[in-house]
């Protein structure tokens, strides 16, 4: 997509931009591959409930990302103003308000513990006494209380922020704006304290003689990552469409660009360090993690994470005529997108001691079909206020060419 100039779109005009008249269509589309793939997901529960569960896991926190990931950027554009959150802050907005759904679609987590996690079958605890010194935390009852509370703050975070913005729509509170960023803040600091611990819950929990003090904050980068690919991919959908070709403009792709850019680094940065502490100080409660994620044809996997979710996007993203390419941009969100299944995928199923490549087709219905649903619900709120928050005092510098 060329981007040429144009007129500065004005402010009335801005009133009055809706969503592409597509959007009905894909939001049809995405309700129908979401029971699609969740019916598909529904024969491994059939076949080998494990599976079901493990895909489950893999697809949901997936998505969860997607929604906390753009938590996390709208509070971060709350707290800087920039150019780049403006024209997006409606679509972020309208992610973090799919979270109440996103807890609904844990639902089926919360019967499948038994199949996911070693602590939550009382059998294996009482024979090993690593467990039974977790047990206090690493609990079924205290896992479901923590999750509410996890969801608690971040629906809170997302409801406030959400308020706010359309109270600022409304136009009769000139501190709004002020207040919006003092809340952003202590927001953003309760988002990744429930983070820190929510990976633990989720994913390090799996092998729970295993920790690693940074795994928090990776899962965050991961978040932040998704999160800004599917944005990306989707400003360029509806840049597609006029007038909103007036509104996305190559400087911004610029900016989101820079930005996928220092998380791709941050990311990186969290793995190799993780890597690089456990791998020297080659503890054996430590080492095993890696040690299942080179072996059997994961080292493969572990290559490829290397190549395609690191090397590959930090080459392209030095460009910065593809940065400011929305075309080119997208085949770099695109393919992170696909890395981040890949990521989550070795890091789930590795865990697992019994194993059926055979069954791996679960990992692609799951994700389907959590994102079918949660696109709909997301586009649905999306159409629900207008696209642009008209009254932003930083609005008409962001339309400005």
């Amino acid at each position: 997509m060329r981007h040429v100039a144009r007129e500065p779109l004005s402010l009335r005009e801005a009133e009055e931009i809706t969503l592409p008249a597509g959007t009905e269509r894909l939001q049809r589309l995405a309700l129908i591959a979401g029971v699609a793939g969740i019916v598909v997901t529904a024969l491994a529960l059939l076949i080998d409930p494990d599976y079901f569960f493990r895909a489950w896991l893999v697809g949901w926190v997936y998505w969860a990302g997607v929604a906390l990931g753009c938590l996390a950027l709208s509070l971060l554009h709350h707290l800087t103003h920039g150019d780049w959150g403006i024209v997006l802050r409606r679509v972020m907005e309208a992610a973090t308000r799919t979270l109440p759904v996103l807890l609904l679609l844990f639902i089926p987590l919360a019967f499948g513990l038994r199949e996911l996690y070693i602590w939550a079958r009382p059998e294996e605890v009482a024979q090993h006494h690593l467990l039974q010194l977790k047990e206090p935390y690493l609990n079924v009852p205290f896992f479901l209380i923590r999750q509410v509370l996890y969801f608690a703050v971040w629906c809170l975070a997302a409801f406030l922020i959400s308020r706010m913005s359309a109270r600022q729509d409304r136009g009769d509170d000139p501190g709004i704006t002020r207040r919006m960023q003092l809340l952003a803040g202590p927001a953003l600091a309760g988002y990744c304290l429930a983070v820190t611990f929510a990976s633990v819950d989720w994913l390090m929990s799996l092998q729970p003689e295993w920790y690693s003090t940074i795994y928090g904050v990776y899962l965050m980068g991961s978040q932040a990552l998704t999160a800004l690919a599917f944005l990306i991919t989707f400003a360029i959908w509806l840049a597609r469409s006029a007038p909103l070709d007036r509104v996305f403009q190559a400087r911004h792709f610029h900016d989101y660009g820079k930005l996928f850019f220092a998380f791709v680094m941050l990311w990186a940065y969290f793995s190799f360090s993780q890597f690089l502490i456990i791998w020297s100080g080659n503890l054996p409660e430590e080492i095993h993690f890696y040690l299942e994620r080179f072996l059997h044809g994961w080292g493969l996997v572990a290559l490829a994470l290397v190549v395609f979710h690191f090397a590959l996007p930090f080459v392209l993203l030095l460009s910065r005529d593809l940065k400011r390419n929305a075309r080119r941009l997208a085949w770099v969100a695109g393919l992170m997108l696909v890395m981040r299944w890949v990521d989550l995928l070795w890091q789930v199923e590795p865990a697992f001691h019994v194993q059926h490549p055979a069954l791996y087709w679960a990992y692609l219905a799951a994700p389907v079909g959590i994102g079918g649903i949660w696109l709909f619900f997301f586009l649905r709120e999306l159409r629900k206020r207008p696209l642009l928050p008209v009254n932003d005092p930083y609005l008409p510098e962001a339309l400005v060419p």
